[in-house]
């Protein structure tokens, strides 16, 4: 990283080390911090309302498998349908099909809307099965998920992807590995916006602040997704297909989970 011509230069290798076959790379390890984190806040949380790690560690299995999944299908649905729907299997494998063979590749793609519905869907499940009231888990969950898509989106700007327009602001980036550019640091921005939120989700909290069922998941998915909606105006399209559009892909997946945040906020409760 360096510091020239008024901006930032951004040339990190995504890798930390390789041995052989396997490497550590930045994102794996936000990725690792993301639920390390939560897990150490909700087993604050468990503790303090009588409920036990046992029930904690089943959840975190629930929400990683829900995360991963729904991520990874999210994004071959919504950003590369044309592809995947002629190669389904490599949806759900780390694996493509190059030159006739299969070759590990790892998942290359990932969508935050998906591993929202993803975490939504393992929840269901996981209530179903310990009896837990949907609800009460959720609201809880809400206060951890900003805290873990922060550390997500600095992964994202290890790998320099997910790159902004272009800018002459004094904290544009130029992201080597891309272009010589210099670029909104988009991941930043909504890295930044997400760990507030569960500064304030958190404190909300520690403070005994409860407004009703639901409140803390609509106010999850009125910031979190309002805040994606605005930044995607500093980022470039993901997709070629998203060029013609007004509003890209990632803005309109955004708008119903705020209609669905603002409903839970402000819905009526005997």
């Amino acid at each position: 990283m360096s510091f020239i011509m008024d901006a930032i230069h951004w040339n990190i290798d995504p890798e930390i080390f390789k041995i052989g076959s396997f490497g550590l790379r930045y994102y794996a390890l936000c990725f690792l911090c993301a639920f390390v984190g939560s897990y150490i806040v909700m087993l604050k949380i468990f503790t303090k309302e009588g409920k036990s790690q046992e029930l904690l560690d089943q959840l975190s299995i629930y929400i990683f498998l829900g995360t991963l999944f729904g991520a990874r299908i999210g994004h071959c649905l919504f950003y590369e349908f044309d592809y995947y729907k002629d190669h389904l299997l490599e949806m759900v494998l780390p694996f493509r099909m190059i030159n006739g063979s299969f070759q590990l590749t790892g998942f290359t793609g990932l969508a935050s809307h998906g591993g929202a519905i993803g975490i939504l869907v393992a929840l269901y499940l996981y209530c179903r099965k310990t009896k837990i009231d949907f609800i009460w888990i959720a609201d809880r969950l809400a206060i951890v998920i900003p805290l873990a898509g922060g550390f997500i989106r600095v992964g994202n700007f290890f790998n320099s992807e997910i790159i902004g327009l272009p800018s002459d602001l004094p904290w544009a980036v130029v992201f080597e590995q891309i272009d010589q550019v210099a670029r909104h640091p988009a991941q930043l921005y909504e890295g930044i916006c997400y760990f507030i939120f569960f500064v304030v989700l958190w404190s909300r909290y520690k403070a005994g602040v409860f407004v009703k069922p639901g409140f803390n998941v609509g106010l999850l998915f009125v910031l979190i997704f309002s805040a994606r909606f605005i930044l995607e105006f500093f980022k470039e399209n993901q997709e070629e297909f998203e060029q013609s559009m007004q509003f890209n892909m990632g803005q309109l997946l955004s708008i119903p989970f705020i209609l669905v945040g603002l409903f839970l906020m402000f819905r009526k409760t005997k």
